[in-house]
């Protein structure tokens, strides 16, 4: 990814997470990941920031999980 790029396609997002794309769809759809739809078409696409946000609370949940 550059510097410059704000936006990943959700292509991008799967294979980043190494999840399917249908998988990050369901993510985007249920706000899990924070997406924006662009246009009549629906094109999604997904924030570098809003990612790391998602990895971040995933990271926090399992150290969570392993103090219990």
């Amino acid at each position: 990814m550059s510097d410059t790029q704000r936006f990943m396609t959700p292509e991008e997002v799967a294979d980043v997470l190494r999840v399917s794309i249908s998988q990050v769809y369901t993510l985007m759809r249920s706000g899990q990941i924070e997406a924006v739809k662009i246009g009549k078409r629906g094109i999604w696409r997904v924030s570098i920031n809003a990612l790391e946000e998602y990895v971040s609370a995933l990271e926090t949940a399992a150290r969570e999980r392993l103090r219990v």
